[in-house]
C-alpha cells in the first residue's frame, strides 16, 4: 500500500505536469482535451480486456508490468528528441491510461487473496487513505515541482514513483502470484472438458459476463458507479470556474483548500470504517454505497450554492467522508464475488467509470459555457442521486425477497442479486457478509 500511495502521487503529479507540458508544447487547449480523451479511452479499452488478462496471468504480474510500462513510457518522453515529442506524448497518454486501469483492477481483485476475506475492508480503507494523501500531495506539489526544477525533473520523479511501486509489487508474497481466476479447484479441467472441439478454452468468458448480467442488483451498482463518475466530471470542471468567480486574482486558493478539506474528510472516514470493521467484523456494504452516494452528491451540489467559506469547508469535509465511504463499500462489495467473476466485474466497473467521466467532461465543458456552475453540478450529481435512490430501493426489495434462516443469509454478492453458489458450480457460499445485511436474529 505504501508503494501504491507513492505511485498514486506520481499519477496525480503527472496529471498536472503533463497537461501543462502538452499546452506549452502545442500552444492549444484542444491538444490538452485530446490528450485526456486518449488517456480515458485507453482506460476504457483496458477495462474491457482486463478480466481476460487476469484469467491468463497472475494479478501480481499484471501489477508489476503495469508499473514498469508507466515508468518506461515516462523515460521515453524524457529521452525523445524535440521532433518526436508529440508522438511520445500520445504514447504516454495511451500507456498511462491503460496501465493505470490494469493496475487498479488487478489490485482490487487480488486484495482478498492478499489479506483474507475478513480483512478486505481494512485493506481497501488503507489503500484509499494512501491515495487520498497522494492526491493532495500530487496536486499541491505539481506546480512547485514544475516551476522550481522543470518538466524533465518532474517526469523523472514521476518515473521513480512507478519504479518504487514495481519493486513493492515484486516483493509481494502472494500465494500463486495472486492468480485465482480460472484456477479454482478443478475449474480449468471442467472448462476444457465442456468445450471439446477447440472451443472449450474461451467458453468461460461469455459465461462470466452472462452471470454478471443476470445479477440485476450488481449491474445497477456498476451503472451507478458510472453515473457517479459523470457527476465527478462536473465538479472537477466547475471548481476552477467557481473559484475564479470567488477570487479572480487568486483562483487556485479555493480549489486547493477545497481538495485539502475533502481529503481530510476522506481520511477521517477511513479511520471510522477501519474501527467499525474491527469491532463488528462487517463492512459497510451495498447500502452504505447507496446512502454514501446520495450524501456525497448532495454535498457537492451544496458546495457550489454560494454559502460562506466556513460552511463550504464543512460541506467539503462531508463530501470527502461520503466519498471515502462509497469507495470502500463499493470495492469491498465487488470483492465478495467469486474469483472467476471478480476481475470481470472490476474491469466492467473501470470501463463504466472511464466512460462516465469522459462523457461527463465533454458535456459539462459545453454546458458551463451557457449555465452556472451550480446548475451544471446540480443536474449532473442530481442524476447520481436519482440512480442511487433506485439502487437503494432495489437492494431493499432483494433483502425483503430473501427467505429467512441460513438459506437467506447470502454474502455480499447475494445482496446484489447473485449468490456465489449460483455463480460458480460446485462452490458453496463461504458466508461472506458485507454489512448490507444486518443481523436481526
Amino acid at each position: 500500500m505504501a508503494g501504491y500511495a507513492v505511485s498514486s502521487y506520481g499519477t496525480f503529479l503527472n496529471m498536472v505536469a503533463l497537461n501543462l507540458f502538452v499546452y506549452e508544447t502545442t500552444g492549444r487547449a484542444l491538444a490538452m482535451g485530446l490528450f485526456m480523451a486518449v488517456r480515458l479511452g485507453s482506460g476504457f479499452v483496458a477495462g474491457l480486456v482486463v478480466g481476460a488478462l487476469l484469467a491468463r496471468f497472475s494479478a501480481k504480474s499484471i501489477m508489476l508490468w503495469a508499473n514498469v510500462g508507466q515508468g518506461g513510457v515516462m523515460l521515453l518522453l524524457i529521452l525523445a528528441p524535440e521532433s518526436l515529442v508529440t508522438g511520445a506524448l500520445m504514447a504516454v497518454s495511451v500507456v498511462i491510461g491503460a496501465c493505470g486501469t490494469l493496475f487498479m483492477v488487478a489490485l482490487r481483485s487480488s486484495i482478498p487473496e492478499m489479506v483474507g476475506e475478513d480483512r478486505r475492508a481494512w485493506a481497501n480503507s488503507l489503500s484509499i487513505t494512501g491515495r487520498s494523501l497522494a492526491m493532495v500531495a500530487g496536486f499541491a506539489s505539481a506546480g512547485v515541482v514544475v516551476s522550481l526544477v522543470g518538466y524533465t525533473a518532474a517526469f523523472l520523479l514521476d518515473m521513480a514513483t512507478f519504479v518504487i511501486c514495481a519493486v513493492t509489487v515484486a516483493l509481494l508474497p502472494i500465494a500463486g502470484g495472486g492468480k485465482r481466476a480460472g484456477t479454482d479447484a478443478g475449474k480449468p479441467e471442467k472448462t476444457e472438458q465442456s468445450g471439446k472441439g477447440g472451443k472449450g478454452g474461451p467458453r468461460w468468458r461469455p459465461v462470466a459476463f452472462l452471470a454478471l448480467a443476470a445479477a440485476p442488483g450488481l449491474g445497477l451498482m456498476v451503472a451507478l458507479r458510472g453515473v457517479d463518475a459523470f457527476g465527478s466530471a462536473s465538479h472537477n470542471a466547475a471548481l476552477p470556474i467557481y473559484s475564479t468567480s470567488l477570487d479572480a486574482s487568486n483562483p487556485a486558493v479555493f480549489v486547493s483548500a477545497f481538495w485539502c478539506v475533502w481529503a481530510l474528510g476522506n481520511i477521517g472516514a477511513q479511520q471510522v470504517i477501519q474501527r467499525y470493521t474491527q469491532r463488528t467484523g462487517k463492512t459497510v456494504g451495498a447500502l452504505g454505497f447507496g446512502y454514501g452516494t446520495v450524501v456525497m452528491s448532495a454535498a457537492f451540489i451544496a458546495a457550489f450554492a454560494g454559502f460562506p467559506l466556513a460552511v463550504t469547508a464543512v460541506i467539503a469535509l462531508i463530501a470527502g467522508a461520503a466519498d471515502g465511504l462509497t469507495e470502500v463499500a463499493y470495492t469491498s462489495h465487488l470483492q465478495t464475488l467469486p474469483a472467476t467473476l471478480r476481475g470481470h466485474a472490476f474491469g466492467l466497473s473501470a470501463t463504466f467509470e472511464n466512460l462516465g467521466f469522459g462523457v461527463g467532461m465533454i458535456l459539462v465543458a459545453a454546458a458551463l459555457d451557457r449555465f452556472s456552475a451550480l446548475a451544471v453540478v446540480g443536474w449532473s450529481h442530481g442524476a447520481a442521486i436519482v440512480v442511487a435512490v433506485v439502487f437503494l430501493l432495489r437492494v431493499a426489495a432483494l433483502r425483503r425477497a430473501e427467505p429467512p434462516g441460513p438459506s437467506g443469509r447470502a454474502g455480499g454478492a447475494g445482496q446484489a442479486g447473485l449468490r456465489k453458489e449460483e455463480a460458480v458450480e460446485g462452490r458453496p457460499d463461504r458466508g461472506d457478509r458485507d454489512g448490507a445485511e444486518v443481523s436481526r436474529g
